[in-house]
């Protein structure tokens, strides 16, 4: 609508717990605050493994994130960079960093903020997300992006749809898992709870992340229990495919807060993982990685934490996605398609995965247990079945932008989505919603 409003950019790093990731948004000056109008220019992946490794080398952190801060900068004009809002978020893979030595995770932190601050940026920040956060923001960018909070009616203006349900948000990520949506009953455990007032229409989700429970840390988890159940230099891991064999030292498996080591680790044992590829026992050693029983009278997902049932369409996305999109089970395939889908991949012996995926090879080893506790962590934990998994849409984008946390990190601390309706908020200086829409969690 105005041919000569310069767009503005906004920058988002994703320091998640095994990459780091940076987004760079665009919107149109003028923006009339509507739906769908702030879009991804690109996305930059910061070599090498999260911010959380680099503990004993922080300078190494922010160093390595200038490849992806010089390409911002080739793309943000000159004359527009230093009012081009910048953050940094970091999620679980801090979050347990700082468990584990807080100082060093503060010390990571003043290199890449000391790294992004020598850029002619707008920065505001760099910090650790709380898990209720990541999982709101992930919400607010599926319902922002899918035009299920706002649109524009045929009288000419923005108005909330009508019968529109909101989606609810899954995100698996390496060190955490989130579900976040808007139950049909009335939330009883107040820390799962969280409240957004936007464009004039009030929204209580449910959200809870769990930590240790995303893919990376899971099976680091399935691999101490497979290993303190046998505890010889031998594990024989049913998840691997059978001809497959790798090491792995007690130094490198009992090296995070989520996997308590045996009571004699010595850490310089090296354990020979060996894969059986049998998909009935792997099933069955997930299954032990959770409690899913649940006190007396409450619904719950699984290790005792309330949940209400699932309800509603939703999107999952991350590490859902990308396992699932190996697999091919991305196009809403029945629970029984894709149940036998992993049980045939799970059999297959490793020489005929190599033949099959020889692109693949650093991960091809653990497809087969990602998707079973993927299976188990979405029906046993959250509680899906076979007549709800139709309702789960297993997605990377929508409208051509990276579905995840940082778009709605944003656009809450640019202020971008006004608490009320357009036709009221027209009147009104930002500053008077401003941090309206930063959510409480009540």
């Amino acid at each position: 609508p105005c041919p000569l409003c310069i767009p503005q950019y906004g920058l988002v790093f994703d320091a998640g717990s095994t990459h780091t990731a940076l987004y760079i948004y665009r919107w149109p000056a003028d923006k009339e605050n509507g739906t769908g109008i702030v879009s991804q220019v690109e996305v930059c992946a910061v070599s090498g493994p999260g911010i959380s490794s680099y503990a004993d080398d922080p300078a190494g952190a922010g160093a390595s994130l200038k490849p992806c801060l010089d390409k911002a900068m080739s793309i943000v004009p000159a004359q527009q960079q230093w009012e081009t809002p910048t953050y940094l978020g970091a999620t679980a893979g801090m979050r347990l960093l700082r468990e584990q030595n807080s100082t060093k995770a503060e010390q990571v932190f003043a290199e890449v903020a000391k790294a992004i601050g020598e850029y002619p940026l707008d920065f505001r920040g760099a910090r650790i997300l709380t898990g209720n956060e990541e999982g709101s923001f992930g919400w607010i960018t599926v319902n922002y992006l899918l035009g299920t909070l706002i649109k524009f009616s045929f009288a000419e203006k923005w108005e909330h749809p009508q019968n529109t349900e909101v989606l609810g948000a899954l995100d698996l990520g390496g060190a955490s898992t989130q579900i976040t949506f808007q139950p049909g009953v009335t939330i009883e455990d107040r820390n799962t709870s969280v409240f957004f007032r936007l464009y004039g229409t009030n929204y209580s989700l449910y959200t809870h992340s769990y930590l240790c429970y995303g893919q990376t840390q899971a099976l680091k988890m399935l691999l101490a229990a497979l290993h303190q159940v046998q505890q010889p230099l031998q594990i024989s891991h049913p998840c691997y495919p059978k001809g497959y064999q790798e090491n792995v030292t007690t130094a490198d498996l009992y090296d995070s807060p989520c996997v308590h080591a045996p009571s004699t680790p010595s850490p310089a044992q090296v354990l020979t993982v060996t894969g059986t590829g049998d998909p009935a026992e792997c099933s069955t050693a997930i299954q032990k990685l959770f409690n899913f029983s649940c006190g007396a009278k409450r619904t719950c997902g699984f290790n005792g934490v309330y949940q209400p049932p699932v309800r509603g369409q939703f999107f999952a996305f991350a590490g859902f996605y990308y396992t699932f999109h190996f697999l091919n089970l991305t196009s809403q395939q029945s629970l029984s398609d894709v149940n036998s889908t992993v049980q045939t991949f799970c059999k297959k012996n490793w020489t005929e995965l190599v033949e099959t995926f020889p692109q693949e090879k650093g991960y091809l080893h653990t497809y087969c247990s990602t998707a079973i506790y993927i299976l188990t962590l979405l029906l046993d934990g959250y509680k899906f079945n076979a007549h709800t998994w139709s309702s789960i849409r297993f997605s990377q984008q929508a409208a051509n932008t990276d579905i995840g946390w940082t778009l709605g990190f944003m656009l809450n601390l640019t202020n971008m989505i006004p608490t009320e309706a357009l036709e009221h908020a027209k009147g009104h200086q930002p500053s008077l919603w401003a941090g309206a829409v930063s959510f409480i969690v009540l």
